[in-house]
């Protein structure tokens, strides 16, 4: 029996190859709203980054993650984000 594919994503914060599980998903909505989606499955453009506090300023901080969603992100969706984030 062949081993079922895991699939891999990089983080837009730390730029390093992990399984999508352990990944959060960051969405661009068709609406344009930028949301955190903890499903994996909401329609939209998304990015993916490590549950830590320092991948995401580190995305924000360098832009990657507006260059991942090709939106801008305000200061506020930031912070909303970093509520959804753990650690």
């Amino acid at each position: 029996m062949k081993a079922k594919k895991i699939p891999f994503r990089m983080c837009v914060g730390c730029q390093t190859m992990k399984s999508k599980k352990e990944l959060l998903r960051v969405v661009r909505t068709p609406d344009g709203e930028v949301i955190l989606d903890p499903t994996g499955k909401k329609a939209g453009r998304g990015a993916y980054m490590c549950p830590y506090e320092q991948c995401l300023t580190k995305a924000f901080k360098e832009k990657r993650l507006e260059k991942a969603l090709k939106h801008q992100i305000d200061e506020a969706v930031y912070n909303a984000l970093r509520a959804g984030v753990t650690e």
